[in-house]
């Protein structure tokens, strides 16, 4: 069985349907990207199941990423690659927290059929199994630390300091997200109906838990979203910002918890693993990792059963919408089919976090 690792790591030829004009992409790279030299060479990564995302090596060698949206039909809301380069550019320009550096963004389509944006391309290590069998138990004791950190340091900026007061609606986020995902499924009819989701739909927007923060959320802050230093453990930036807004943080950082409960085919979870032999922190522990640094107090079981049930909806929520993308032949990548696949798997987990809270 091919593992995640090489399923998604590294490039490949462009695929068909994801080809451009690479000429029209070099004169436009030539008036917006300081620096560029004249010899674009295109490549397509593996991974990137939304969002078609580009290696860009120029004649000098240097490297930049371009993110477009798909071709074909989309949804609506879908797709904003315009929202991953500007709050990728806020955080680059005015807070600590590692992002790319970016270029340009363009909304002419006729330059390449869609829009896109340019940024650099980060060298380091990106691991899509969240036990990081490729480290010693030292090193992945310290990766996982610096994942903690990652998430709590983005938590910790002031949206409206660096021009992002306005970047999502303030309050009543899980209501307004239930309601989002909520449409979003049930709108895809060619994907189909499930009876988990359609529980979850019903049960979520009558039990959220109280209280009502507000901080930019990444919307899907996982492990193969972030590129390690190839040496150091040290997150030198975060990927994949499309589902990024204004939103409570425990949203978020529910999310990322999610690797504690989900299992490892499929979804690449802990579920199920020895932590204490691959010095891996309980869930417990790094729950008040984070809560430490963010100055929280401890957050009550049934709540965090609640958000990550919440964000097991979500994400099957996405998994349903990519099932929509293969059936509608728009999806980015050749692995969406499977992945699509696991949306009700996914949606019974979550009925099950709600079943262990009654």
């Amino acid at each position: 069985m091919t593992s995640r690792q090489e399923q998604f790591s590294g490039t490949m030829k462009v695929r068909e349907r994801h080809r451009f004009d690479e000429a029209a992409l070099e004169r436009y790279m030539i008036g917006h990207v300081a620096g560029f030299t004249k010899g674009l060479k295109v490549d397509q990564f593996k991974g990137g199941q939304s969002n078609p995302t580009y290696l860009l090596t120029d004649g000098a060698g240097k490297s930049y990423v371009l993110r477009r949206k798909p071709p074909g039909k989309l949804l609506k809301s879908a797709h904003a690659v315009d929202r991953e380069y500007r709050v990728i550019t806020a955080l680059g320009q005015h807070s600590d927290v590692p992002v790319a550096r970016t270029y340009a963004l363009c909304t002419d389509e006729s330059i390449i059929g869609t829009w896109f944006y340019i940024m650099d391309c980060v060298e380091g290590r990106i691991f899509w199994d969240a036990a990081i069998p490729q480290v010693g138990n030292t090193e992945r004791a310290a990766l996982f630390d610096a994942m903690n950190e990652t998430i709590a340091t983005l938590h910790m900026v002031d949206p409206a300091a660096i021009g992002l007061g306005d970047y999502g609606k303030p309050g009543n986020y899980f209501a307004r997200q239930i309601a989002r995902w909520s449409g979003q499924y049930e709108q895809d009819e060619e994907a189909g109906r499930f009876k988990a989701m359609d529980r979850l739909v019903q049960w979520l927007p009558d039990n959220i838990p109280p209280g009502d923060d507000t901080a930019i959320v990444h919307g899907d802050f996982r492990i193969d979203n972030l590129i390690f230093d190839k040496e150091e453990p040290k997150v030198r930036a975060i990927l994949d910002w499309e589902l990024s807004t204004l939103g409570h943080p425990l949203a978020d950082f529910s999310y990322h918890l999610m690797m504690y409960r989900m299992p490892p085919q499929g979804f690449t979870g802990l579920l199920g693993a020895d932590l204490k032999a691959l010095n891996i922190p309980s869930e417990q522990d790094y729950i008040a990792r984070y809560c430490a640094r963010t100055g929280r107090d401890l957050i009550p079981d049934g709540h965090m059963n609640f958000y990550v049930a919440f964000n097991m909806f979500r994400l099957a929520a996405i998994l349903h919408g990519i099932l929509g993308r293969v059936k509608r032949g728009t999806a980015a990548s050749k692995h969406a089919a499977a992945q699509g696949q696991m949306c009700e798997p996914l949606a019974e987990l979550a009925w099950n976090q709600i079943k262990e809270s009654a």
